[in-house]
């Protein structure tokens, strides 16, 4: 009797180790697979929760000339959020020193200013030797790295695609939004 009960306690005790979180990293493409700190809360933001969804990925500053993209880049992420994109937010400073504030700040700003509510890493290195690993890879595959402050790469649904845009281009360009959609279209199809 006492090893039957062992035996199930054994084999309840390896089900209960076969519960996988919500992404696996099995699901989870190496691009993503990368965490942050979400500059909205102050939470944990691992990428992987991304997986699955086109991506737009945009290095802002709130005090630059292309500042007021970040209009057109929720305009854009509210539309299309709930046919699968995501657009997310990379504050850095490091052009022009055009992004001095705090996470708080940056924070309070782009939600006071343009209201908004797509995702938003902290404050982060996006050039040179200290960019952060997940920049480094978008620039190696685009074969693109950011010249300035609202620089974007979009991110096809299963990570194996990056496309590059400068920072000239706005939310609302006829070719992003184009790719945009067929990257959509492909993620439907998948």
């Amino acid at each position: 009797m006492f090893s039957s009960i062992m035996r199930w306690i054994g084999i309840a005790g390896l089900m209960s180790v076969s519960v996988v979180p919500a992404f696996a990293a099995g699901d989870c493409p190496t691009l993503l697979r990368h965490d942050f700190t979400s500059l909205q809360d102050g939470k944990p933001m691992p990428l992987c929760q991304y997986a699955g969804k086109v991506i737009l990925v945009v290095n802002t500053a709130s005090y630059c000339g292309f500042t007021s993209q970040y209009d057109g880049l929720e305009k854009l992420y509210a539309r299309l959020k709930d046919k699968g994109l995501v657009v997310l937010g990379f504050p850095s400073n490091d052009f022009g020193e055009q992004e001095p504030g705090s996470e708080k700040e940056i924070a309070e700003f782009c939600r006071m200013t343009y209201g908004v509510e797509f995702p938003m890493v902290g404050k982060t290195v996006v050039k040179g030797k200290n960019a952060n690993p997940f920049y480094v890879k978008l620039a190696a595959m685009s074969d693109s790295r950011p010249k300035w402050n609202f620089h974007k790469y979009l991110i096809n649904h299963d990570g194996t695609k990056v496309v590059a845009y400068t920072s000239f281009t706005k939310p609302d360009d006829k070719d992003l939004l184009k790719q945009i959609d067929e990257f959509l279209a492909k993620k439907e199809g998948a």
